[in-house]
């Protein structure tokens, strides 16, 4: 990939990661900022960058596990 189309990767990154946060639905947010963190590590791969590539897994892992978890409602007796 070319230096401008990394720099543009970064970019489109930033661009989603950043939208993320107008999206009303926590759902659509956390998914929303998944897809920036994937484009965050596949930028963080191309400038081979280790702190960008962790952080980022960080970032998807954490809002994957918020997807998915199940949640328990609490039991009133």
């Amino acid at each position: 990939m070319s230096h401008v189309g990394i720099e543009l990767l970064g970019w489109g990154a930033t661009a989603v990661f950043v939208g993320s946060y107008f999206f009303p639905r926590p759902s659509l947010l956390r998914g929303v900022q998944m897809f920036g963190a994937l484009l965050w590590v596949t930028y963080g791969v191309l400038i081979n960058a280790s702190p960008v590539i962790v952080a980022n897994a960080l970032v998807f892992s954490a809002a994957a596990w918020t997807t998915f978890r199940k949640v328990s409602t609490p039991k009133i007796l």
